[in-house]
C-alpha cells in the first residue's frame, strides 16, 4: 500500500469517526427531545398574570433540557416566560454540525453571531430576567449571546442559568456578565446544572430536582 493510499484511508476513517459521532449524538438528542416533549412542569401564564409579572425567562434550547429548566423556573417564579428560536440550529445532523461549528468560531471571533428570533423584547417592565442556554463548547450557546447583543437590561437583575453535559469555562461566564453590565445591568448572578455526559445523564426529574434544591430554597415545594 503506497503512502498516498495509506493517507486517503486515514482520511476515510476520520470522516467515518466524524458521521458516526454526528449521528449518535443527533439520535441522542432526538430521542431527548421526544422524552421531555410531554413534561410541562408549568402551566403558560394567564393574561393578567403575565400583564404582572416582574420576572422574565428568556431562553434558547436545542433538544428540550433547558426548555424544561426555563419552564421549572418560570413555575418557581410566576414569571413570563419567552422561548428564542435559531434555525440554524434545529435538531438533526445538519443543526448539530452547524452549533459545533459556530460555537467554535466564535472563540476566535466573538462578534460573530446567529438569527434569532426574536431579536429583540420589550423588558422594561421586568426587574430580573433570566437568560437560560445550554453551554456548547465551554461556552453558553451563541443565540443567548446574540440576544444579549440585541438588547438591553437597564437596572435590572440578569441571571445566566444553564444546562451543561461536562464543564463550564469560567471565563466564558465572565465575558458573559461583563457584556451584560455593559447593557445596562445592576447585578448578575450564574446558575447551572450538571446533567452529564451523554450516556450518563440525569434524568428529567433528576435535574428538575437538582434546581429546586440548588437554586431555591429545597424546603418551599413548586
Amino acid at each position: 500500500m503506497t503512502t498516498l493510499h495509506w493517507i486517503l484511508a486515514t482520511v476515510a476513517l476520520a470522516l467515518l469517526a466524524a458521521f458516526a459521532y454526528l449521528y449518535a449524538v443527533t439520535w441522542i438528542e432526538s430521542r431527548q427531545a421526544r422524552k421531555l416533549e410531554g413534561k410541562q412542569p408549568y402551566a403558560s401564564a394567564s393574561a393578567d398574570t403575565a400583564s404582572s409579572s416582574r420576572t422574565a425567562v428568556v431562553y434558547f434550547s436545542r433538544s428540550g433540557n433547558t426548555a424544561l429548566a426555563a419552564r421549572r423556573v418560570a413555575l418557581r417564579l410566576d414569571a413570563q416566560l419567552f422561548p428564542l428560536q435559531a434555525p440554524s440550529y434545529e435538531l438533526g445532523m445538519g443543526g448539530l454540525a452547524h452549533a459545533v461549528m459556530d460555537a467554535n468560531e466564535r472563540r476566535s471571533k466573538p462578534e460573530v453571531l446567529p438569527d434569532i428570533t426574536p431579536r429583540t423584547i420589550d423588558l422594561k417592565r421586568f426587574d430580573t430576567v433570566w437568560l437560560g442556554s445550554p453551554v456548547w463548547l465551554y461556552s453558553p450557546a451563541p443565540p443567548i449571546w446574540a440576544f444579549v447583543e440585541h438588547n438591553r437590561f437597564d437596572g435590572q437583575h440578569v441571571v445566566l442559568f444553564n444546562t451543561f453535559n461536562s464543564h463550564i469555562g469560567d471565563d466564558y461566564i465572565a465575558t458573559f456578565k461583563a457584556k451584560v453590565m455593559e447593557r445596562g445591568a445592576k447585578s448578575f448572578e450564574h446558575k447551572s446544572v450538571l446533567r452529564g455526559r451523554m450516556t450518563q445523564q440525569l434524568t428529567p426529574e433528576q435535574m428538575l430536582q437538582a434546581i429546586d434544591d440548588e437554586w431555591f430554597d429545597p424546603q418551599a415545594k413548586p
